[in-house]
Order: C-alpha cells, then sequence, then structure tokens
C-alpha cells in the first residue's frame, strides 16, 4: 500500500512539474529568441555604422581632393552630402569645412553654427573640441569675453585634447580685454608647456614681450593674426578613432 501512495504522490509531482514546464516554455523560448534577435541586430548594427562610415570617407575624400584642385563648389556639394550621413565622425568634419568655407565668406555666425553642429556630432572629445576651438577663434575679436570664457572652460579642463592651444586662446581673449596680467600668466603657461607648438611658445614669447613693453596698441593686430593661424587638426595620427577607417583631411 506504501508504494502505491508513492507513485501516486511521484505521478503528481510528475505531472506538477510537466504543468509548470508547460507554463514557464514559452517564456524562456521568448528569452532565448529575443537574445538571437539582439545579437542579430546588434551585429546588424555594427554592419551598417561600418557601411555608412565607408560611403562617408569616399565621399568625404572627394571633398578634400576637389577643394584641393580648387573646385570649391565641388568640395561643398560633398561635405554637404557627408554632413547628412550616419558617420559620426566625417560628418562632423565635414561641417567643420564647411564652417570654414563660410568664415572664407566673412560668414562668421554661418561658420560657428556649423562648428557647433559639428561638436554635437562628433563621437570623441579628439574631433569635437577641435570643432569647438574653431569656433572660439571665429569669434575671438568680435564676441564678449563672457561668451568666449564660457566656450573655452571646457577646453581648458586637464586631459582634453587641445588644452595648450584653448589656453592660448583664453590669452588672447583677455589681451582684448585689457587683462594683460591675466594674459601674461595665460601666455607664461604656454611658452613652459612641453605639449605646446614650437610656434604657440614663439607667439607666447612674443606677446609677453609687447606686453612688458607697454604696446597695447597691436594688440588687435596680434590677436588676428593669431585667429588666422590654421585651426588644428581633429586628428594627428590619420585615422578616426573607434570607425578604423583613413583620413585625409588638411588642415584648414
Amino acid at each position: 500500500m506504501v508504494d502505491v501512495f508513492e507513485e501516486v504522490e511521484e505521478q503528481i509531482r510528475s505531472d506538477r512539474y510537466r504543468a509548470l514546464g508547460l507554463k514557464v516554455l514559452p517564456w524562456f523560448i521568448g528569452v532565448v529568441v529575443l537574445s538571437l534577435v539582439g545579437v542579430g541586430g546588434w551585429q546588424g548594427y555594427r554592419a551598417w555604422t561600418t557601411s555608412q562610415a565607408a560611403k562617408a570617407s569616399e565621399v568625404y575624400a572627394g571633398g578634400v581632393e576637389a577643394q584641393q584642385a580648387g573646385r570649391v563648389a565641388d568640395a561643398k556639394a560633398a561635405w554637404e552630402t557627408v554632413a547628412k550621413s550616419g558617420s559620426g565622425a566625417y560628418k562632423s568634419l565635414a561641417l567643420q569645412h564647411l564652417g570654414a568655407l563660410r568664415l572664407s565668406e566673412q560668414d562668421t555666425a554661418g561658420a560657428v553654427a556649423f562648428f557647433d553642429q559639428a561638436a554635437k556630432a562628433a563621437p570623441d572629445p579628439l574631433i569635437a573640441d577641435a570643432a569647438r576651438l574653431k569656433s572660439v577663434y571665429a569669434l575671438l575679436d568680435t564676441a564678449p569675453r563672457s561668451e568666449l570664457d564660457t566656450r573655452l572652460e571646457p577646453l581648458l579642463k586637464a586631459g582634453r585634447p587641445f588644452q595648450i592651444q584653448a589656453r592660448e586662446a583664453a590669452a588672447f581673449s583677455k589681451l582684448l580685454a585689457g587683462d594683460t596680467a591675466g594674459a601674461r600668466a595665460d601666455f607664461v603657461v604656454v611658452s613652459l608647456s612641453p605639449d605646446a607648438a614650437e610656434g604657440a611658445r614663439s607667439r607666447a614669447t612674443a606677446a609677453m614681450a609687447l606686453i612688458d613693453s607697454g604696446s597695447a596698441k597691436v594688440t588687435r593686430d596680434l590677436v588676428k593674426a593669431a585667429a588666422a593661424l590654421p585651426p588644428p587638426r581633429p586628428l594627428p595620427s590619420g585615422v578616426l578613432p573607434g570607425e578604423g577607417l583613413p583620413l585625409q583631411a588638411p588642415a584648414q
């Protein structure tokens, strides 16, 4: 009799487990399917972004070649196409080129708008800060110091890719505002920085000499000359980070 009861209990447990399994199975299958869809979707997205970057790279390079050949209209058309692409890096670089074209047309507001868009579109600080720095130099001798300080503040933080260039721009901004002491302090930092380019150190030394001599009348000419210098290349290595695609972008 005991054996009969044990068999019955075993059968009941088996039926319960079977019923529970039937309830859980659809959920388990759903989780597996969603996982597979997620993996497939991610792989598809990676393939799509790679394809977008490759297409943008080709059109972007065509724009650079057109610019070098003097075909400005063709270059502009190419960069406008890339600016609408799904590749953040090339989109940002194309917007920076369009901003430079606006500067050549004496349209500072239009240029700054493109630079600001480029900074937002950039996938990493290196490209983004290059665009932000270009906007600062475009506004250097026209915008109020408060606006320039706001734009420069994030660029001056430790570890930012163009910290020294931003420090130089801050010095010129202070010089224009009549803050010669603050400007000189910034120029000292630039002149002593091992990360500063030789040209930047030379400009800092010359600016300090002018400040010390009291030659304030040449201040604006000095700032305009600095603003006219070629802006920093977003990628000195020649490769877009995260995309692994070649970049052929000369300094503007």
